[in-house]
């Protein structure tokens, strides 16, 4: 199936000399007909010249960070699906064929390719465990549709591509991915791959606790844009329960003995008040805000098609797969 179709394989890359020269070519291997582009961040390594050794088209993307190349990345190509995966080689080529042909038979706009056996697999126990609580995280603030947010072998349709506003800069990117096909509630799917080690001479470029607060606080960014009610109801319940509990003691005294003899706590225990009603306000209006611009995205992806466009023409090949095949379970 992968041959019918116009697919572009997206890989960013920062430092991956000893690695990117395999993973091309098991690319080229596993989709023959695929174009395959590499997206060098500022390597100093010697990766460009290695990916186009084995054949990739290189791209040199300056400003640093995964989030600015994905950005450039689906701003500057076309086609009908899209496959991103790291240049680490710790996803397998192989597996590309079946995260398109999940993609088309599940009419999905995205399928992530969750890792198998990451605790085992992963080498450093710290981002394991992050792993874990971030997902438990996302799960209980923005929706179950994900197990593992932060796998970076995706299968991508235009329509998410064309429509996914990637704000973010750097690793925070799948967690931005994540969000947004929650927040359209778009059709999406997993698939459960190997996930290997590095190879010796490759190195990680996650910091555990550094990059981990960048994911933290874009949590924090996207539930304030995403879920405005729920963000700051959060903070206006916090002054609420403040207030109540400054303000009871004194209502205690004041139907025991008719006085007021704290009156700074109780001008204190208002100004709580004001503050948590004035909260639970914002809030309410930002989610009418909210859901006219979910209205807007929601809107502006309807209007893009599936395919890219041929000289004024879609791609027949996707077209009559997608006619063929029926409809999956996927998740929304």
């Amino acid at each position: 199936m992968p041959d019918q179709l116009d697919v572009a394989v997206l890989i960013p890359c920062y430092n991956e000399a000893s690695t990117i020269g395999q993973v091309v070519q098991d690319f080229r291997m596993a989709l023959p007909s695929a174009r395959i582009y590499v997206y060098d961040n500022n390597s100093i390594d010697g990766t460009a010249l290695q990916a186009m050794l084995a054949g990739a088209i290189v791209v040199r993307e300056r400003r640093q960070g995964k989030g600015h190349v994905v950005r450039r990345m689906f701003a500057d190509i076309d086609a009908d699906i899209y496959v991103m995966a790291d240049g680490d080689g710790t996803y397998s080529p192989q597996d590309a064929e079946d995260l398109v042909r999940t993609l088309v038979t599940e009419r999905a706009d995205m399928v992530v390719g969750t890792r198998r056996h990451i605790r085992i697999e992963a080498g450093r126990q710290g981002h394991a465990f992050g792993n874990r609580i971030f997902n438990l995280l996302y799960g209980s603030i923005f929706g179950a549709d994900f197990s593992d947010i932060f796998s970076g072998y995706r299968a991508f349709s235009r329509r998410f591509v064309k429509s996914f506003p990637a704000l973010s800069n750097g690793f925070e990117i799948e967690t931005e991915m994540s969000v947004h096909a929650t927040r359209l509630k778009l059709p999406v799917s997993e698939l459960e791959l190997d996930y290997g080690r590095r190879p010796e001479g490759s190195h990680s470029k996650l910091s555990t606790f550094r990059d981990g607060a960048k994911i933290l606080w874009m949590f924090v960014l996207l539930m304030k844009e995403t879920r405005p009610f729920a963000f700051f109801g959060l903070i206006g319940t916090t002054f609420l329960v403040a207030s109540l509990t400054f303000m009871a003691p004194v209502l205690i005294e004041y139907f025991e003995t008719g006085l007021v003899p704290r009156m700074p706590t109780w001008l204190f225990s208002l100004v709580l008040l004001l503050i948590s009603i004035m909260l639970f306000t914002v809030g309410l209006i930002l989610d009418s805000v909210s859901r006219a611009r979910t209205e807007q995205l929601r809107m502006h992806y309807m209007t893009l098609a599936r395919m890219a466009p041929r000289d004024g023409q879609t791609s027949p090949a996707l077209s009559n797969a997608l006619a063929e095949r029926p409809s999956g379970k996927s998740a929304a």
